[in-house]
C-alpha cells in the first residue's frame, strides 16, 4: 500500500484499496488483521487513518491474540480509543467465544474433542489468573453446563471436592470434564494437579459420576490426563 495513503481518510483511498470495499469484493480472508480491525473501528484517530491506527494497537499488544485478552481497563489506556471502539473490541471478542461454545450443543464431546479444545483454548489460554472450569456432561455425553467453579492466584487455585460433587449433583451430571490453565504456559502437571485430581476422581467415584479427562491448557497447547492415561479406565 502506497505511504502517502496512510495520511489521509481511507474515503480518500480508490475504492479498490478500501478495506471495506475488498472485504466484500474478494471476502475476509483476503484482507489484513489491521484491515479487519480498521473496519470495526470505523475511523480512525488525529492523524492516523483507522489501518494506521489499527496496525499501530496491534504492535503495541503483540497482535490480535493480545489485543483481544485484555480488559477494558488496558484498552481504555490506549490514546484516542474511546469507549465506542472499547465496546466494538470487547463485543467482537465475545461474539468469537459464544459461536465456538455454541458449536459444543448436541455434539457427543467423546466423538468430537476437538470442539472442545478449540473452545477451551479460546476462553482460558491468555486468562491471567489460574481457573478451575469444569464442564458438566449428561448420559449422552452432551455438555449441558459449563462454569468457572474456582479461581486462584497465578500459581495455585483452592479445589474443594466437596463442591465439585455438589455442584455435579445439582447439575445431574453423570460425567465431568475437569478443565484449568496455567498462566505461566507449561501444560505439564504439576504434582497438586494429579493429587487434586485423583480426589475429585475418588469423590465422583462415590456418587458414580465419572470425571472423563483433566485437560490442562498452556500458551500453544494443551495436556489431557486421558491421553497420557492418568484417569481411571
Amino acid at each position: 500500500m502506497d505511504s502517502h495513503m496512510a495520511s489521509h481518510s481511507i474515503k480518500s483511498w480508490p475504492k479498490t484499496e478500501r478495506p471495506r470495499e475488498r472485504l466484500i469484493k474478494s471476502g475476509p480472508e483476503a484482507l489484513t488483521e489491521a484491515e479487519l480491525l480498521a473496519i470495526l473501528l470505523r475511523n480512525g484517530i488525529r492523524g492516523k487513518d483507522a489501518v494506521a491506527f489499527s496496525r499501530e494497537m496491534l504492535s503495541s499488544f503483540g497482535g490480535l491474540r493480545g489485543l483481544l485478552s485484555v480488559g477494558p481497563s488496558e484498552l481504555g489506556r490506549v490514546k484516542g480509543l474511546g469507549m465506542a471502539k472499547i465496546a466494538v473490541i470487547l463485543a467482537t471478542t465475545e461474539i468469537a467465544k459464544r459461536q465456538l461454545k455454541e458449536n459444543l450443543a448436541d455434539k457427543n464431546v467423546v466423538r468430537d474433542p476437538q470442539s472442545v479444545l478449540d473452545y477451551l483454548v479460546s476462553v482460558m489460554r491468555d486468562r491471567k489468573r489460574e481457573v478451575f472450569k469444569i464442564l458438566f456432561l449428561n448420559k449422552a455425553n452432551r455438555i449441558t453446563r459449563d462454569e468457572d467453579l474456582f479461581e486462584g492466584t497465578v500459581d495455585e487455585a483452592a479445589i474443594h471436592t466437596r463442591e465439585v460433587v455438589r455442584t455435579a449433583l445439582e447439575y445431574h451430571a453423570t460425567s465431568l470434564i475437569l478443565v484449568h490453565n496455567h498462566p505461566s504456559g507449561r501444560i505439564q502437571p504439576s504434582s497438586e494437579d494429579r493429587e487434586i485430581t485423583r480426589k475429585i476422581e475418588m469423590a465422583c467415584a462415590t456418587v458414580s459420576v465419572r470425571v472423563l479427562d483433566h485437560i490442562i491448557i498452556g500458551d500453544n497447547g494443551y495436556y489431557s490426563f486421558r491421553e497420557h492415561n492418568l484417569l481411571s479406565p
